[in-house]
Order: structure tokens, then sequence, then C-alpha cells
């Protein structure tokens, strides 16, 4: 089987040729489809998992995993490699009653842009937002000095917030009220300045402002309220793309999105407190989060409550949420990757962090950059004479090294922990199954009774949301005779003469799975078989064709008669 690269970052035309030669590989078992294309026309490409000898992916539960929403977030098309890895080789097994869809890089475009030997960063998509021009003024961040790093710029300034640390010189510190008689300075990111002024500093906008995970419908605001979120819900064509496959496909009873960076398990509510959400689910959230910690070594925090970027704000429109509030599953996001942890700094809010923490922090980045790293994470500051600021220093931290992705040797051992919990989640799933058929001939009619059973950890409808804003149907059973191809009659036919009692399409309620049976079995647990539906047909004697069907659990069929 094709080895994916695990320890290091690979472009779309490697990405391609790996995804193709998987599906060489494996027919049968890997199908690899175009899920639409970038806004640069780039085929977007989804790995569809199945054993195709037991039946077809939409009659199967399912799962979504997706990376690289993001355009420097380049780890996350690792994840999702090292979880087809691991999907086709120890978990193969799973795929016999179960599918699983694969998007490695829903974001090809800005991920070249990042990967490029002379990189381009920007937040989502290539496609100029909200305005198709460029910002006449500003610093443009870039690589300067042609190292091939874009590192920091301090720049002497009588009024600067930082100066030297007297603890460890290398680094600077935050200026404090009492400094008066040092050398302090201002620090920006390394770039060039347009229309610079000789006095005046700022950012220059950039054109691709776009933020693919601000586009999907669930709470969407417009640019008014949120940058980046694009003129309409899924207007973007990476992300109508794939809400369109996800809403074509109500078998998909989970997902995982990778990102990057701050090493927790995010899930929602977003917006809202956890409060607000039926228990029954924040219940399972949190089940599920611990086994997460548990594999992975990773938090698992809920988004409104930890990981805001500001205590009064929120964010909307994100993935996970439009999964659980439109479609009603579980949906996680995996920000991957926390240099801090690296550093031994485990106690620390992952957003305040980077507002403030305490200077022992800089010293224990520092240390672990040198030792892990090599002092490759924070460069020493050398002079340089700056094209428009005159003379500066270059150095400090390479964020996009250490930071925004883990360094290439760090990055197996980091993203195959959670390929396993990921395919831990892929088992959560429900799954209908036959648990028993009978037939008795009486009076000379066949006597059928039918029983179906959620052989799942979760119920049928996933979750207590879906079930309150009935977002799926109960298991629906159907039976055909011998010759016939569809249950639907023409208007005004009459009813079968072969069936006697019962009818042709039977439309039952949710089964629950095990996920909510409580830790402790005594006196009073009573574990009822509202995970079973009985369906019974009095018949005619012939051959027939049994089917239930339930959009998420999958499908089961039988045949009855001589």
């Amino acid at each position: 089987m094709p080895k994916p690269p695990l320890d290091r970052y690979i472009r779309y035309e490697e990405l391609t040729d790996h995804l193709q030669a998987l599906a060489a590989e494996h027919p049968g078992l890997v199908r690899l489809e175009e899920l639409g294309r970038s806004w640069e026309g780039r085929p977007i490409w989804l790995v569809v998992l199945n054993d195709e000898s037991t039946g077809a992916d939409t009659e199967k539960p399912a799962f979504w995993v997706d990376g690289n929403i993001h355009a420097s977030e380049v780890s996350a098309s690792t994840a999702c490699l090292a979880f087809l890895d691991l999907m086709l080789g120890r978990h193969r097994d799973v795929l016999k009653d179960r599918a699983v869809y694969v998007c490695p890089r829903l974001n090809p475009d800005g991920a070249e842009w990042a990967l490029a030997d002379k990189p381009k960063i920007v937040r989502s998509s290539t496609r100029p937002h909200p305005f198709d021009e460029n910002d006449p003024e500003g610093l443009e961040r870039e690589d300067i000095d042609g190292d091939g790093r874009i590192l920091q710029m301090r720049v002497p300034d009588p009024n600067g917030p930082w100066c030297v640390s007297e603890e460890e010189p290398r680094l600077l510190r935050r200026r404090r009220p009492e400094d008066r008689d040092k050398t302090f300075y201002r620090v920006l990111p390394g770039g060039l300045i347009h229309g610079w002024d000789g006095m005046t500093l700022r950012g220059r906008r950039v054109k691709e402002g776009l933020d693919l995970n601000r586009q999907y419908p669930s709470g969407w605001r417009g640019e008014h309220e949120q940058k980046g979120a694009g003129l309409f819900p899924a207007g973007e064509p990476e992300i109508r793309a794939q809400v369109d496959f996800i809403t074509r496909h109500p078998n998909i009873c989970g997902a995982v999105t990778f990102h990057t960076y701050s090493g927790v398990l995010l899930r929602p509510p977003g917006r809202e407190p956890e409060d607000n959400l039926p228990p029954e689910d924040v219940w399972i959230y949190r089940e599920m989060g611990a086994k997460g910690t548990e594999m992975t070594g990773y938090p698992a925090i809920s988004v409104f409550h930890d990981f805001k970027y500001h205590p009064k704000e929120v964010i909307t429109g994100v993935f996970d949420d439009w999964m659980y509030e439109h479609r009603g599953v579980h949906a996680w996001t995996v920000e991957i990757w926390s240099p801090q942890r690296q550093a031994g700094i485990t106690e620390y809010k992952y957003i305040d962090w980077f507002r403030d923490h305490p200077f022992s922090d800089d010293l224990k980045m520092l240390a672990w950059s040198d030792s892990a790293l090599g002092g490759r994470g924070y460069v020493d500051w050398k002079p340089f004479e700056h094209p428009q600021l005159g003379p500066v220093e270059i150095g400090g931290w390479d964020a996009l090294l250490a930071f925004r992705n883990p360094p290439p040797e760090f990055l197996q051992a980091e993203v195959t922990p959670l390929a396993e919990w990921t395919a831990w989640l892929v088992l959560t799933g429900p799954r209908l199954v036959q648990r028993s058929l009978e037939v008795a001939e009486v009076d000379g009619l066949l006597k059928v009774r039918w029983a179906v059973q959620n052989s799942g950890w979760l119920p049928t409808q996933v979750t207590k949301l879906a079930a309150d804003r009935k977002l799926c149907r109960g298991v629906v059973a159907e039976i055909l005779a011998e010759g016939e191809e569809a249950v639907d009659s023409e208007p005004g036919s009459s009813r079968p003469a072969w069936l006697v009692a019962g009818d042709r399409r039977t439309v039952g309620g949710q089964l629950k799975g095990w996920s909510d049976t409580p830790a402790g079995a005594i006196g009073y647990s009573m574990d009822d078989t509202s995970d079973v539906q009985v369906f019974e047909w009095i018949l005619k004697p012939g051959r027939y064709r049994l089917t239930a069907r339930h959009e998420r659990a999958g499908v089961v069929r039988a045949e009855i008669g001589g």
C-alpha cells in the first residue's frame, strides 16, 4: 500500500498522486471523486472508503473527515492522510459495515500559496474579498532577506513597547511603566511597506480576506458583523461543494475537521452556553471528548466557554456548529499542535495566552526551541539594512515553523493519535442489523414477524437535537412481491391482493443505542428493548423481499418464501 508522507508537507500535485495511487491499489475499497472545483479551478479530492462487496456507501452509516480549510494549516492534510492509512490498514474491517468520506485538502488554492517556495500567507481562499484591489499602503509580510523564512523585525524607537530582557538578552520583554533609560523597540513582521510616508505604520490589508470557516449556514453573519464571511452562506465554491455533498448524504453520522493550532479538541456550541443544548448531547460530547483526551493528550473543550478570541465576541458560520445544529450530528474541530505544551507549559488558556502570559513561559519556549528544534524556532537577532526603515534587526520567532504547524520531525507523532481517535469516533455511529426473522404458515397464509435492531453506540437519530427537530425519519420497512421493483404504486391503484394484513411501507420510530446506559447496573436499572423495532405482515404464499432502512443507520434486507 502506498505509504503516506507523514514526515513532510506536500503540495497539491504530490497529494493528488498519492490519492490516485491509493485508489488504484484498493479497487472496491477506495474510490476517488471530485467533490467540486476550487476558486482557481483545482479538483477538490474526496476519498470514499467503503467495502463495496458488502454494499453501497450510501446504505451504510458514514463519517466525514476533512482538513486544510485554512490555507497555512497544512498539517491538517497530513492528519487526513494518517487517518486514511489507518483505516486501510488496521481498521479495514470497519469498512464492511461503515463508510467514510475524507477530503484531505478542502482549500487547495490557499495551501499552494502557503507551500510555495516563496510563501504567501492568507487566511483561506485566494479569491479577492471584499474588494478586488490591492491596499495601496501598509506593511506586507514577506521574506525580506531571502533566507526562506518570514521572521520579525525590531526597530529602535524611543516610544517602543519592548526592551531587551535582563534575564535572557535574546528575548524581548514588554515595557513597564518604570522603564526609562533603555533602548526600546517597535516589533513588526518581516516585510516591505507599501505607500511608506516615513512615519506611520500599519499592516497592509490582505486582498484575499475570506475565511471559509465562517461560510456555513448555521448562524452565518455578513461582512458587517464578521469579517471573511463572504457574500452569502456557502457562497464560495469550496464550501458549496462540501455542503451540497453532506446534505445529499444523510447517512453521515458525525464529523471531524482538522485545523491548527492549540492542541485542543473543540466542540459546539460556539455562540451560546452549553446549557442551551439538550443535556443528552452535552453528555455524549463530554464522553467522546474524554476518550479523545485519553488517546491524544489534547483537552476537549467547548468553543463558547473556552475558545473565544474575545470574551464579548463569538464566531459563527463554522463547520462544527452547522453539522450539529442543521444536520443533527456530533462534529469536532481538532486544532493540531501546541508548542506551549511541547515546552512544558501545561496550565494556560489557549487564546488568552497570546494576550498575556508570564515571562517565564517565554523562557520555557526559548529553551524548547534551543533543545528540541536546534535553535530553529527562535532566531537570534541580526542587523539588517531595511530598504525603507534603514538599520533594523531581523530575528525572533519563526512562527510558520514552530507555531502554525508541527515542525516536520514532529509531524507523524502528532497526527497519529488524532487519526486513532477519529477512527474510534467512526465506530460510535448507529448501525441497523437484523435481530430475527420469523415466518409461520397459518391457515394457508404466511405470518411474518421481522425484528431489526440498532447495534450501534449512538441512537439512530444520533443526537437529541436531531430527534427534537425531526431531522431524520425513524426506521422505514418495505415489502415487495417477487417481480416488483418499487413499493410506489400508480394513482388510484388498489391494495395488492397478496398483502392480507400490514402496510407495504411502515415508518417506525428511532432506536436507542448503548450510549445512554447508566454507569451503575444497580437494582433500578432496566435495559428495555427500545433498540428493537418489530414489523409484521400476513401474506399470501409467494416470494417476498423485505427492506428496512434508516437514513443514518443503514439498510437491512431479507427474502422469504419458497
